[in-house]
């Protein structure tokens, strides 16, 4: 199965900006099909991958800290 960049930025709850860069950087594989379009295990991976890390900045990628309640 094959996503667009419009899908997989509405699957993540983000904008298509932030899925091109994810693209960019190699965090995310994508393909060139007149568009790009990621595989669904491509972005499974990438999900299971960044677990419980902070993307907000993806030149500085680090693990989420919970304070405990």
């Amino acid at each position: 199965m094959l996503y667009t960049v419009k899908e997989v930025a509405s699957i993540l709850k983000t904008n298509v900006n932030f899925v091109y860069e994810l693209i960019r950087r190699g965090l995310l594989p994508a393909m060139k099909l007149g568009s790009y379009k990621i595989r669904k295990d491509a972005l499974d991976r990438f999900l299971e991958k960044y677990e419980g890390y902070d993307l907000t900045d993806l030149k500085n990628i680090i693990g989420l800290k919970f304070d405990a309640i």
